[in-house]
């Protein structure tokens, strides 16, 4: 008995460390990934003090990442702009380079309360709902996570 429950169990195991996995998002305006990686570690983050909504960090190897936690992108190009290694330009903007997706099972209007939190922020208004209820992300979405923080449930989650 006790094996079968160390196999199931190790089914599970394998969930919680996919779930533990951190997804790392860079801002939306470098072109060759060597180049950022190599150049940014010789900056001291100038592009996040330029960043209007302030989700830009530095992490410990003085690479940029965006933290969604308190806000959304606007594709400003203000980091693009400031940057001053040309490792961000804005002539290669782009959309952030996740996928925004919606847990039906934590969603409070996929479970039947009438909730538009991740809709009002939305800029692209890339978030469409069947009825009141049901919200979906449309091909609109540009990843800029504004979504993200206004979720009371955390159902909206980054792959």
């Amino acid at each position: 008995m006790k094996e079968r429950r160390d196999f199931f169990k190790s089914f599970t195991k394998v969930f919680k460390e996919d779930e533990k996995k951190e997804i790392i998002i860079r801002p939306p305006y470098y072109d060759d990934k060597d180049f950022f990686y190599k150049e940014c570690i010789n900056c001291d983050g100038i592009c996040s003090t330029f960043c209007e909504e302030n989700i830009i960090k530095i992490a410990d190897d003085k690479i940029p990442y965006i933290d969604f936690s308190q806000g959304g992108c606007t594709y400003c190009d203000q980091c693009a702009i400031n940057c001053p290694s040309d490792v961000l330009k804005v002539e290669y903007k782009k959309n952030i380079e996740v996928k925004i997706q919606i847990d039906m099972l934590k969603c409070l209007s996929w479970n039947s309360t009438m909730c538009f939190s991740c809709k009002d922020p939305c800029l692209d208004n890339a978030i469409d709902f069947l009825g009141l209820f049901k919200p979906t992300i449309s091909d609109a979405c540009t990843s800029c996570g504004f979504c993200i923080s206004y979720c009371p449930t955390n159902a909206i989650t980054i792959k």
